[in-house]
């Protein structure tokens, strides 16, 4: 990057007094350039001491012998979205692919914010949870809990990376960490459809990533409605939609198996629509402002900021 002019004091103050619009755009150069100079330095900092794989090295890495390992501490949304890397690199270097949970990390919540799991990203019954889903992928060898395990690449360290987290997509995060190597418009999630759920509109709209403009109370005319998510969130929703019901589920290849033979899913940034998306069903995504990190991609994956769109997609694909 050329090196921003930057101007002295004196000057400064001057083309402050004599020129505002001069001034303001000298600011937002130096801003820029200061926001681009510490990106630019807290990935030399990552790469200083992570070196990012790329297919040859993980399979220079299998023909060793050692262990295609990897390890993610969550959230369980972040884990469903890095399968799609694993699948990939299983795909494409025929390397047995093991994926460990690692337990109770601290999770720093904005202020205001609330989350199921309290203050970690991860604990043992959410693990339970997934466990079950994670162990039904043709693509793992293994899935369990990190117990000092060897591991190639902990998926953590996208966090360190300096990728930008609050935009573009969660599941591209593992797959920069890797080389880049999905097809992030293909199934990743493998759960046996259970087909009476058929006729279902399948709703998860959690606490957290909210569109404020929206409002689902349009959706009590439809009855053929069932909620997925913990007990305060239905409750919420169900001040609007009188007649929802509450789905609940063991453990969330159940819930892959539901989300797999429903019509059609609607939800917000949580959980549950990983599973949608890495499913490929027909599903509406409610975006939310100030972290847009999901997007649909491929068939049948459609995402909304205003109402008029919302209430025009459930119609589409309820009619479909």
């Amino acid at each position: 990057m050329m090196e921003f002019a930057k101007k002295p004091l004196l000057v400064k103050l001057w083309l402050k007094w004599s020129d505002r619009k001069r001034y303001s755009e000298y600011k937002k150069g130096l801003n820029h350039y200061k926001v681009t100079q510490n990106y630019s330095q807290e990935v030399n900092n990552f790469l200083q001491y992570n070196q990012p794989l790329t297919l040859k090295r993980i399979t220079e890495w299998h023909e060793k012998g050692c262990s295609t390992n990897f390890s993610h501490s969550g959230n369980a949304g972040d884990i469903i979205y890095s399968l799609a890397a694993l699948k990939s690199v299983e795909e494409k270097t025929s390397s047995p692919i093991s994926l460990f949970l690692r337990l109770d990390r601290p999770l720093d919540l904005p202020l205001g914010f609330s989350h199921p799991l309290g203050n970690v990203m991860l604990n043992q019954k959410m693990a339970d949870m997934l466990l079950p889903l994670l162990k039904n992928q043709s693509y793992l060898k293994e899935a369990a809990i990190l117990d000092g395990q060897k591991v190639l690449l902990d998926f953590d360290l996208v966090r360190a990376s300096g990728i930008k987290l609050d935009r573009g997509s969660i599941a591209r995060w593992y797959c920069y960490l890797i080389g880049g190597i999905a097809d992030l418009t293909a199934p990743w999630i493998e759960a046996k459809p259970d087909l009476s759920f058929a006729d279902k509109i399948i709703i998860a709209r959690s606490s957290r990533y909210q569109n404020s403009l929206i409002d689902y109370s349009f959706l009590a005319k439809y009855d053929n409605l069932e909620f997925v998510g913990i007990e305060s969130e239905y409750n919420e929703l169900r001040k609007n939609i009188p007649n929802l019901r509450w789905l609940q589920v063991p453990d969330f290849l159940r819930l892959a198996e539901i989300i797999a033979g429903c019509k059609f899913f609607i939800g917000n940034q949580s959980f549950p629509f990983s599973l949608a998306e890495g499913l490929k069903r027909p599903r509406i995504l409610e975006t939310y402002f100030n972290a847009p990190n999901v997007i649909p991609e491929g068939r049948d994956g459609y995402d909304f900021y205003f109402q008029e769109h919302f209430e025009s997609l459930v119609k589409y694909l309820n009619e479909a």
